[in-house]
């Protein structure tokens, strides 16, 4: 099974690299900037097609959240016009796209987790592009996994674990906000899912139960919370760790508009595709370990 995969330099890309090097039979190619250049579209189709793969992963993406509120038709450009060219690009082939989004198509209201049947209403520039892309993929490839997930990080690139660390050498403490809560998601597990998911297309060909789904990890924190574990984590393992301050919202104030609730409820992913994601702390404390070292 061939896996050609949008974005070379992103945290899914990259863990999917790795993980299908684990997998016998699975190859996964990445392809990126400057052959495929989303903000380009007429350049998605040839190259895609050119990779030969059985299924695409639509991963690359315009991921600056608050830079996005001063540069919308850039954001809309890659992640809703290029989305739906690389869905296009795996129509033509008559193969499957999965395509990764985003928690920040909710305006983060709901009092629990969100179910993929909930209503949207993004709150930023980044969340709007993110959901225009969800309709763009959704409308050029019938046969598609659209998977949102959330609070993503991992061993590769700019993340929250990796701030953190880095912060904590060199500060006694750290003011993190307390009051939006999600469920931190690594990286390396999406890729496994990603895996797992796309064996069952490839495998069953009568596949039926295209659509959205949610893909997250395992239990919920706070960004505090979340930080806290991180660097408990690290004091055990002798690296720098700091005190963390709840702080609120309001009391950091970034462009773009967070969802004060970006819990997601992973069951559907789970009952289609018998596929878990472990306890958020118990992949916190993988990555922040091989971060460490």
């Amino acid at each position: 099974m061939r896996l050609v995969v949008t974005g070379r330099e992103g945290q899914v890309a990259l863990s999917l690299l790795e993980a299908g090097q684990r997998h016998a039979g699975v190859e996964v190619i990445a392809i990126g900037r400057p052959e495929l250049d989303l903000a380009k579209p007429d350049t998605v189709i040839d190259i895609i097609a050119a990779a030969e793969p059985d299924i695409v992963v639509s991963a690359a993406a315009y991921t600056a959240v608050d830079q996005a509120e001063d540069e919308p038709d850039l954001a809309f450009a890659v992640n809703a016009v290029g989305a739906g060219k690389v869905a296009e690009a795996a129509a033509q082939l008559g193969i499957p796209v999965i395509h990764l989004s985003t928690d920040y198509v909710f305006d983060g209201s709901a009092s629990g987790a969100y179910v993929e049947t909930d209503a949207t209403a993004p709150r930023s520039v980044y969340g709007a592009s993110k959901l225009a892309g969800e309709q763009a993929v959704a409308a050029a490839n019938p046969r598609h996994l659209i998977l949102r997930t959330a609070w993503v990080y991992s061993p590769f690139g700019k993340n929250f674990v990796k701030t953190m660390l880095r912060l904590a050498a060199d500060r006694d403490e750290i003011s993190v906000v307390a009051d939006q809560w999600g469920n931190p998601t690594s990286a390396l597990d999406i890729a496994d899912a990603v895996l797992h998911a796309a064996a069952t297309l490839h495998g069953n060909k009568s596949f039926a139960a295209f659509g959205v789904y949610h893909l997250a990890g395992t239990g919920e924190a706070n960004w505090s919370g979340f930080a806290r574990h991180i660097l408990d984590t690290s004091r055990v393992s002798g690296g720098p760790w700091a005190r963390v301050r709840d702080i609120a919202t309001k009391d950091y104030p970034t462009k773009a508009r967070r969802p004060a609730n970006s819990r997601l409820s992973s069951a559907k992913f789970a009952s289609v595709f018998g596929w878990n994601a472990p306890d958020w702390r118990q992949s916190t404390e993988a990555v922040a370990r091989r971060v460490l070292v």
